[in-house]
């Protein structure tokens, strides 16, 4: 399994710049080892790995001694597997950021390496592995300490209110980090861990707000959790990512997830993006009203999912060759009025097809949605692979440079089927009432699929006719739209029980009354003070210096 996932990468991305002779040989052996599994052509591609070595000793790379060393090992000529082999294991990272001992302990040593593993020398080399993963984790856990070191500042007690907000919206904790890069861990559960990986500017410095982009990886059905992440997560098809980012002083976050525990297929999963935030912001100098997802493919679908479902502390979302649907749930697709969506489609893209791209486009036209869809033609689902996929990175990291957050929007639209969604910048603790009847203007939006492009037994891109829907609408919903002005609310619902209206001076004048009419009707005229503890916990909680509540109204329907 390793070896096919390095195989794919390294023929994609083999360094043009190195000698090309030696490339060649590389590629020559790595396409002999790769068409046929015979004991024939293992020897003909570890010769040709051999000569590559002899010939361009300063060229040899980590990735080619990892393939020799497996070949080596599976034709059971055990001098040269250890051969090439023991230095790996000795690296203290390799160019992908493993460690060496992994080649040895890690997860799939024991595939690549049956062979030898009776071996007395594997024993010896097991052994030297296993001290260095100890020191390894211990070494990461230090790094991760740092990592969330802050200065250790009290809230004073005896500001008045309306100072305590003031202070609130300045304060810094944030101190110098003492890396670039981060491997860093996340609780699930009890029982259950996974980890993230934070890449932070050259030029860091706690004085100063910084933009955070999230990217999500794909595939979530068939990804693992894992106890650490390196900085393979900058490379190959997010290598435009990290020189967008770096150029403009842009922190990235990757997280991991896997089948049951991700952003798409499953509900179980969905809490991990908002909570590694939240997270984060007690670390780190973030600008709250710039953070935004992005991902490709299933990540894609899950950046879609969280402007769907949960967009409050994010400013906007893209995707590459996404699915525009929810799978947990409905696709409300009027959510999207919160907030906005870049989407990077292809013409020849198995995973959803252009025609449903192009009437998306026309469902989003007709509710002034702040969506854009660009299509690149020639190009099939893995379309980050290509070099013409820089053109995108720009066009994201164009958006993400002048877009930021509304913290306290004059209208929401939000629609859901799960109270645990409840909530969108300053209606929160929305509870649904589904046995209610919904209202006149209470439907879902929808569109045919007839079309869909999949590849037959020949590895060809066929077009098959399907009926089916965009989207699904497995719950009953509910439905609230609400805006103010001058200090009057003014909120209309379907299906809703209650909610609650937070509130901050930077939305309404507290020395005045606030007015609120609810479907109609006059629901409350009176002032509102700040509620000090409200304001604190609340500040705990989110960390959101550009978000500050201070107190909020509880409305029943």
């Amino acid at each position: 399994m390793k070896l096919l996932f390095y195989t794919f990468f390294f023929l994609a991305f083999i360094s043009t710049n190195a000698q090309t002779t030696y490339s060649e040989l590389v590629k020559k052996a790595m396409k002999t080892m790769n068409t046929s599994k015979d004991t024939t052509s293992y020897k003909k591609a570890l010769s040709l790995f051999e000569k590559a070595f002899e010939k361009f000793p300063d060229s040899i790379t980590d990735t080619e001694l990892y393939y020799s060393s497996i070949i080596a090992a599976d034709l059971k000529q055990n001098n040269k597997a250890f051969k090439y082999l023991t230095p790996l294991s000795e690296l203290i990272e390799d160019e992908d950021g493993y460690p060496g001992w992994d080649y040895v302990v890690g997860e799939y040593a024991d595939e690549d390496y049956k062979n030898i593993q009776n071996d007395k020398r594997w024993t010896k080399l097991k052994t030297k592995a296993l001290k260095r993963k100890t020191k390894f984790f211990s070494n990461l856990k230090k790094s991760e300490v740092e990592f969330f070191n802050t200065l250790k500042i009290s809230i004073p007690e005896t500001l008045k209110s309306e100072t305590l907000f003031k202070y609130l919206k300045e304060f810094n904790p944030y101190i110098t980090k003492q890396q670039q890069s981060y491997s860093i861990s996340f609780k699930i559960n009890d029982s259950l861990k996974t980890s993230y990986y934070v890449h932070l500017p050259q030029n860091y410095t706690p004085k100063k707000e910084y933009p955070v982009l999230i990217f999500l990886h794909g595939a979530v059905r068939h990804t693992k959790l894992s106890d650490f992440e390196t900085k393979k997560n900058l490379k190959y098809w997010n290598r435009y990512y990290t020189k967008y980012a770096d150029k403009n002083n842009v922190i990235l976050i990757f997280p991991k997830g896997n089948k049951k525990y991700n952003w798409m297929t499953s509900d179980a999963g969905f809490f991990m993006v908002p909570s590694i935030v939240r997270q984060l912001k007690k670390a780190i100098n973030i600008n709250d009203d710039k953070i935004f997802i992005s991902g490709h493919s299933n990540g894609a679908t899950g950046a879609f999912s969280y402007l769907m479902k949960q967009p409050n502390i994010f400013a906007g979302f893209y995707g590459f060759n996404t699915e525009p649907k929810v799978y947990t749930g409905g696709t409300y697709i009027e959510n999207i009025l919160n907030r906005s969506f870049i989407n990077f489609s292809t013409d020849q893209d198995y995973y959803y097809p252009p025609n449903a791209n192009d009437n998306l486009v026309k469902l989003m036209k007709s509710i002034a949605a702040d969506y854009k869809d660009y299509r690149y033609n020639g190009y099939p689902h893995w379309f980050p692979q290509f070099d013409a996929s820089e053109s995108a990175y720009k066009i994201l990291f164009s958006d993400l440079m002048k877009r930021k957050r509304n913290p306290h929007p004059r209208k929401i639209t939000w629609e859901f089927d799960d109270n645990n969604y409840g909530s969108i910048d300053w209606l929160t603790n929305i509870q649904l009432d589904t046995l209610q009847k919904k209202t006149s203007w209470h439907n879902n939006l929808n569109f045919d699929i007839k079309k869909w492009l999949t590849y037959n037994e020949k590895d060809s891109l066929i077009e098959k006719i399907v009926d089916k829907k965009a989207f699904d609408f497995p719950k009953k919903s509910g439905k609230i739209i609400a805006s103010y002005q001058n200090n009057t609310f003014t909120i209309k619902t379907s299906r809703i029980k209650s909610f609650r209206i937070n509130l901050s001076p930077e939305m309404v004048d507290l020395s005045k009354k606030i007015t609120i009419y609810v479907n109609g009707k006059s629901y409350l005229k009176k002032r509102i003070i700040y509620e000090r503890e409200f304001m604190i916990e609340n500040f705990k909680e989110n960390m959101d210096y550009k978000r500050i509540w201070v107190n909020f109204i509880k409305i029943t329907i």
